[in-house]
């Protein structure tokens, strides 16, 4: 009888893969960003034609959202992610100042593991492979289990293509035996200077314990605020489509809407007219109590589906046409369902009398699963729009925009990316849409352009007018402020000791002469100042 521990297999391919990269980073390391640029095309070229069927592999694996929202979101990255890196240098000389004789150059800081998840397996799969190649990092990728196989086959086109276009052997690889054992091991290794997790919080607990620098695409829980100023019509339809793009999956999709109350009954209409459904409050019971099980732990079974099965799970039935389901709620609790993160079209409706109370709600939402990821606002008043920028526990805050589509760089001038960066959460070390020269760390090059001995005789000249004015001061009784003359004669390097600037007689006598009168300032001000000057003549 043969026995295979799935676990000792995938830890002994995580070693071989974490040792293969590093291999790899050496090669990557010293490679020019023309090579990187020409395996980053081909990997994009190979890519394009294959869209619709890892669109339609990734939904049938998975059975999250849409196939068509998920042919755009691929899509998306072919085109928008490889025309904000056309031009871009990451690695070597990136600048000079030919003035200032500073120069940067670009380092990788591979080897990277990379964690991607199962609502957006194929796009955020496709866009990680990108941005390291460019950037020159080697990169092992872990499946998600439940996406593993639309996965591997977007990694075999990369590996296959990227290989032929002169990537080194190992600079990206994948798990074949994916298990937790497994991906822990990644984590851990020591060849791995980075690890890239996004959507799969089931590993930030191993990634804080490893002690590793990581970038942690973070969970969402971003709310919108309709300010009064707003355009309802635009605002209303931005945040709609939005929730319902590929069902609610992606992490920059409004979880919560706040309203401002003078305008609460025009943007009611407003989303009924969009296709909005405002629950009972005894529907949204039977639908919160399904978000979540006892212990806490998402509901696989509600995500990424259409408002209409939502409703049937949840044992009522929704008007046809139905796109998103809303629940009215009154405060913000760590324990409530709709205060949270939901990863389908369901959206908490907060109403608020001003914008001062609205910014207290929002940060509540953020804070609630401290992910500090995204926030919206809807609003014509750049004052407020003003202060939701200072005050606001986030890493990005999004105008007049639905916050799938201008988080993920669509709709704003963001960079194109599928990893969001919520490192106001204290997770990650950056809060940016992550990109390319996230990858490398900076080494900063500079020239000598001032000769030190001449600048530490200027310096030294310097102290030493200072000293000879103050002992032609103390010498005509004009001391000015004898606290801090005496702090400045007795402070570490000040400079003042007997030279050819001093004249030792000289001041011995002036030393004298102060000695007598305690006309200006305290008697201990004045003692401070002769104990300094006699130490320093050698008197003292």
């Amino acid at each position: 009888m043969n026995i295979i521990d799935n676990d000792l297999l995938s830890v002994q391919e995580a070693r071989i893969l974490a040792e293969n990269a590093q291999a790899a980073q050496k090669v990557l390391s010293w490679s020019e960003q023309e090579l990187l640029d020409g395996i980053v095309d081909s990997v994009f070229s190979a890519i394009h034609p294959e869209i619709e069927s890892l669109a339609d592999l990734a939904f049938e694996e998975t059975d999250y959202g849409r196939a068509e929202d998920k042919r755009i979101k691929i899509r998306f990255i072919c085109e928008r992610l490889k025309a904000a890196m056309d031009g871009m240098r990451c690695v070597g000389i990136l600048g000079c100042d030919r003035e200032k004789r500073l120069m940067d150059v670009g380092v990788p800081i591979g080897p990277l593991a990379a964690f991607c998840p199962v609502t957006n397996p194929v796009s955020t799969t496709i866009y990680k492979a990108l941005i390291a190649i460019k950037s020159g990092n080697a990169i092992v990728f872990s499946p998600h289990p439940r996406a593993k196989n639309c996965m591997t086959r977007t990694l075999e086109i990369i590996v296959n293509t990227a290989e032929s276009a002169g990537l080194p052997k190992g600079g990206v690889s994948f798990l074949s035996n994916v298990t937790a054992a497994g991906s822990v091991e990644l984590i851990n290794h020591a060849n791995i200077a980075l690890i890239i997790n996004t959507g799969v919080p089931g590993l930030f607990s191993a990634i804080a314990a490893s002690g590793k620098h990581s970038i942690i695409g973070g969970m969402g829980n971003g709310p919108a605020f309709i300010e009064r100023t707003a355009d309802i019509r635009r605002a209303v339809n931005d945040i709609v489509m939005s929730k319902t793009f590929d069902y609610g999956v992606v992490s920059a999709a409004e979880q919560s809407v706040v309203v401002d109350s003078p305008i609460e009954a025009e943007v009611r209409r407003e989303f009924e007219r969009r296709g909005a459904y405002f629950m009972t409050p005894g529907e949204s019971e039977a639908l919160g109590s399904l978000f979540y099980d006892a212990r806490g732990r998402a509901n696989p079974g509600v995500v990424g589906i259409s408002a209409e099965r939502l409703a049937k799970k949840a044992g009522f039935i929704v008007p046809y046409g139905v796109k998103v389901l809303i629940s009215e709620q009154g405060y913000v609790s760590g324990a409530a369902p709709y205060s949270k993160e939901k990863l389908c079209p369901v959206l908490a409706w907060y109403v608020e009398s001003d914008w001062m109370g609205a910014c207290e709600k929002c940060i509540e939402l953020l804070l609630s699963e401290r992910q500090g990821h995204t926030l919206v606002i809807h609003s014509m008043d750049e004052d407020v729009i003003r202060q939701f920028a200072l005050k606001k526990p986030v890493g990005r805050l999004l105008v007049n925009t639905p916050g799938v589509f201008g988080g993920m760089g669509v709709t704003t001038e963001l960079f194109p990316a599928m990893t969001l960066g919520g490192a106001s959460a204290r997770a990650g070390i950056t809060a940016e849409n992550v990109s390319p020269m996230n990858l490398v760390y900076i080494r900063k090059i500079g020239y000598g352009v001032r000769d030190v001995d001449s600048v530490v005789a200027r310096l030294s000249s310097v102290d030493a007018e200072d000293a000879a004015s103050i002992g032609a001061r103390l010498s005509s009784g004009d001391v000015g402020d004898t606290a801090s003359v005496g702090a400045r004669l007795s402070s570490p390097g000040a400079g003042l000791s007997p030279s050819a600037s001093w004249d030792a007689a000289a001041v011995t006598a002036s030393v004298n002469k102060f000695d007598m009168p305690l006309g200006y300032g305290s008697s201990s001000e004045q003692n401070e100042i002769l104990a300094a000057l006699k130490k320093m003549v050698g008197t003292g």
